[in-house]
């Protein structure tokens, strides 16, 4: 379900319903491309994930949990490399980052990017080769700069003046030669929520092409000779389907390296076209497979560097979301269930908005099924509902579930490893919930649960 489909539902029940929001023939079935791939329902009716049920990991571990499906990571890791075979594939760790995902993306020929300290932090004392890491953010302290530089990180995105001369200053006093990409604004407006839209020019990233600040500041770098210029990166935004922006994103791109070469006869040997590639949250997306994604992208680079008469320059792309995004799903237990005559029926779970930000911040839109049994119960339209106080705690806009749902079951959301996690709070206090690793029939715990003692611990009055 699109998130302006699911707005302009809100209070329109009662009215024409569209395709999307029609009961399905079978309430208990699970769409293929919203799961993680080693999920499905075992022969009570449970959902298994690698072989175990559920409700055991529900017992084991508690809920809300996170749970990740491991195999299916590491297949995603190696589709795209393979999709990739002659470009650099840097997972984009804002996604979601501990060091058991470190070291999976690691083992599975990966680069890394970060965009804080603590990112950087945490990849290096999972062993991560600081030369497979690149670093990103539009305000990279000394202190964050210094630490990169001195543990040898492959590359540096810059993304602003103040950025360059603080790196040029730290480069003169180590005796460096860092590794740097401009970041580049090229005034694409990607079909995505304003929020996670990152490549139109009234934002915080990069350096503006249509103003000449790319330009300018891709010269001025080469001019002083401190730091080495590789290339020129780009990125449109978050949960991008169509690929027609990153045709122009390249486009301008490349016509910027055209006029770096034509202005000092050097032609840089890197490009970075970003990530945000898209991913299935309900059964009206519909994205693109690594393989298909590659084909486009080189299409339009190489059409591109032939039109400018340029050498086709070292690719690399930055997906996070598409890589551990389809391979979590999180796990609650019901807690109430109130129907509202003649509205929906709201059924309350013992997370919410600390756990997925998503729904409320973005208008996001996600799926659920009740995950500790099936039903033959007629479908009934729900409103998945959060603990928190407040009324945008939603984690599930509009969803069929069994008119039975109750308190004790469980209820699962697939697609929340990216930007679930990462982005999870402590409002009202409530501890964020674990990341339980399954694989081959054996679950582990890989980020435990906070407690109480977490959140006083930090209270020192």
């Amino acid at each position: 379900m699109r998130a302006h489909e699911a707005g302009a539902l809100h209070g329109e029940i009662g009215q024409r319903e569209p395709a999307w929001l029609r009961p399905p023939a079978d309430v208990n079935a699970l769409v293929p491309r919203l799961w993680p791939r080693h999920v499905t329902r075992g022969p009570a009716g449970a959902l298994t994930v690698a072989g175990l049920d559920v409700r055991d990991l529900a017992a084991e571990y508690g809920t809300p949990a996170y749970v990740l499906d491991e195999d299916d990571l590491r297949e995603r890791c190696r589709e795209f490399r393979a999709a990739f075979p002659d470009a650099d594939v840097y997972y984009a760790g804002k996604a979601f980052l501990c060091r058991a995902v470190v070291r999976a993306i690691a083992e599975e020929g990966l680069f890394l990017d970060v965009c804080t300290g603590g990112e950087l932090a945490t990849a290096l004392s999972a062993g991560m080769p600081p030369e497979r890491i690149g670093f990103h953010g539009n305000n990279k302290s000394v202190t964050e700069l210094t630490r990169a530089v001195d543990a040898g990180v492959g590359r540096l995105i810059v993304d602003s003046t103040a950025e360059i001369d603080r790196l040029t200053a730290l480069a003169r006093e180590r005796g460096v030669r860092p590794r740097v990409l401009l970041r580049v604004t090229v005034g694409v407006e990607a079909h995505t929520h304003e929020f996670i839209a990152t490549a139109h020019e009234d934002q915080k990233f990069g350096f503006s092409l249509a103003g000449g600040a790319a330009a300018a500041a891709a010269l001025a770098i080469l001019d002083e000779d401190v730091l080495e210029l590789r290339g020129l990166h780009s990125h449109i935004g978050s949960q991008i389907f169509d690929a027609s922006g990153f045709e122009v994103s390249a486009r301008r791109v490349l016509a910027l390296q055209a006029q770096i070469r034509d202005a000092r006869g050097v032609e840089l040997p890197e490009l970075d076209l970003g990530g945000g590639f898209g991913i299935a949250y309900t059964t009206q997306d519909d994205p693109s497979s690594p393989h298909e994604l590659a084909k486009r992208l080189r299409k339009i680079v190489d059409g591109e560097c032939a039109a400018e008469n340029l050498a086709v320059p070292h690719l690399s792309v930055e997906p996070g979301r598409a890589i551990v995004g389809p391979a979590v799903f999180t796990l609650y237990e019901v807690g109430t269930v109130k129907g509202l005559d003649g509205l929906r029926t709201y059924v309350s779970v013992d997370g919410g908005m600390s756990d997925n930000i998503r729904t409320a911040l973005y208008d996001a839109s996600y799926s659920a099924t009740v995950a500790n049994r099936t039903s033959a119960a007629e479908p009934l339209l729900a409103r998945v509902v959060g603990k928190h106080c407040e009324s945008g705690d939603i984690v599930v806009k509009d969803e069929f579930l069994p008119a039975d749902v109750q308190p004790g079951d469980l209820v699962a959301v697939p697609g929340t490893g990216a930007y679930c996690r990462s982005m999870a709070s402590n409002y009202n206090h409530v501890p964020r919930p674990p990341v339980v690793a399954v694989r081959d029939g054996q679950a582990r715990l890989i980020v435990r649960r906070e407690t109480e003692d977490d959140l006083l611990a930090l209270d020192v009055g």
